[in-house]
């Protein structure tokens, strides 16, 4: 290596004042460490799970209607008291009549009848003695239906033949 003549500006490390192999981090302009980034990956990361789980909650807990027999919910009609569920039973024959609103009937299962009175208009397979589920509340001892929904799958009757029943005994 050569020596540079006198008088000559010395480039390099010894000239910038800076320590050998002390880059641009050390005057703070350099990229962010990477424990930054990670930390910033993780705290998305959470963000992004916790409303995965929050969609998956309320999607599965709005999808979970289960629906009540009806002597069941005449059982528990005091701790019901007037939240909506579904009630599920036989519409009774004779029951039916049309109203200006929707439709009366009477459902029964279990020995118990509950009157109904639907807001709604019955389905085109809606007819008595046949099994129905009804979207609604207690009102008083009367069950207001908002929907009513028949029931006629034939695997539905394979998979529970007691709760399709009709009164007469036919299955439907």
């Amino acid at each position: 290596m050569s020596t540079p003549p006198a008088g000559t500006a010395v480039a390099g490390p010894a000239a910038t004042g800076t320590a050998a192999g002390a880059g641009p981090q050390a005057a703070g302009t350099g990229p962010v460490p990477a424990r930054r980034f990670r930390l910033r990956y993780a705290v998305v990361g959470c963000v992004l799970a916790g409303a995965l789980m929050f969609l998956l909650a309320e999607g599965l807990g709005s999808s979970l209607n289960y629906y009540i027999p009806v002597a069941q919910a005449v059982h528990q009609r005091a701790s019901l008291g007037s939240s909506h569920f579904r009630l599920e039973g036989v519409v009774e024959p004779g029951s039916v009549r049309d109203t200006s609103e929707g439709v009366d009937f009477t459902v029964t299962g279990g020995g118990v009848a509950v009157p109904v009175v639907a807001t709604d208009s019955p389905p085109q397979l809606f007819q008595a003695n046949i099994p129905v589920v009804l979207d609604g509340h207690f009102a008083g001892s009367t069950f207001a239906a908002d929907q009513i929904i028949v029931k006629h799958s034939s695997q539905y009757i394979a998979a529970h033949p007691n709760r399709v029943r009709a009164p007469n005994g036919s299955v439907r």
